[in-house]
């Protein structure tokens, strides 16, 4: 039975996560990443959607995005899915799939919690010890958002942005917030968030997006709350 198509909202960023099958290894050797942001590149562009933070972990993949439309981030996974695993079932002669079920997405408020967002996405490879701070890792936006490397996939969202007038105050700012840790409270929620696809975002957030989600797919009820909304 074919899945059901997802729908996304425009012009509101998701955290988006994809695991490796049985969480086993989906990048093998360095090139593999560079085949991974090529065609995740070329997925971007052909369904505008925007990419503001990623990092490419060796068994899974963190992106934080922005539609244009309601199935511009199903397309780009998928685009990305068919044209990455080509790719690395040819290079090393293997068959089936790399990727674990459907990705995990998280609606994202940007006033509260975009920067937050980013932040968590770009200390993976700290929290996971293959790195002492961010900037040592190559695979990541925050060689874009911290040290201000070119990154052609990559878009700044408009909360980065306010950060300062110029790449160097912007920069510069970015750079100040890793001298604070994320609360537990926040790693929390937002862990939780992303795990049950759940909206980050206060409760009017939370109710615009279920209103719109009703309106478009009909199946949640009015006024009910997020499942483990309260647990």
């Amino acid at each position: 039975m074919p899945r059901k198509p997802r729908f996304y909202l425009p012009d509101i960023p998701y955290h988006i996560v994809q695991r490796g099958n049985n969480r086993t290894a989906c990048f093998f050797s360095p090139i593999d990443f560079g085949i991974y942001i090529n065609a995740l590149t070329d997925a971007l562009q052909t369904f505008h959607v925007q990419l503001h933070a990623f990092v490419l972990m060796t068994n899974h993949v963190h992106l934080l995005m922005t539609p244009s439309d309601s199935q511009g981030i199903s397309k780009v996974m998928q685009s990305v899915g068919r044209t990455y695993v080509r790719a690395i079932n040819g290079l090393y002669r293997r068959t089936g799939t790399l990727w674990e079920g459907r990705h995990k997405a998280s609606p994202i408020n940007s006033e509260e919690y975009l920067l937050i967002c980013q932040r968590y996405i770009e200390l993976n490879p700290v929290r996971a010890g293959m790195v002492g701070h961010p900037s040592e890792y190559r695979w990541s936006s925050y060689q874009a958002n911290g040290a201000g490397k070119a990154i052609r996939c990559q878009t700044p969202h408009p909360t980065y942005l306010s950060l300062g007038n110029s790449h160097t105050e912007r920069q510069h700012a970015y750079r100040e917030l890793f001298n604070c840790d994320i609360s537990s409270e926040q790693l929390h929620i937002l862990r939780d968030c992303l795990n049950h696809n759940y909206p980050m975002g206060n409760e009017r957030f939370k109710s615009d997006i279920e209103a719109a989600l009703n309106r478009k797919l009909g199946h949640l009820k009015p006024g009910r709350p997020w499942p483990g909304k309260n647990e």
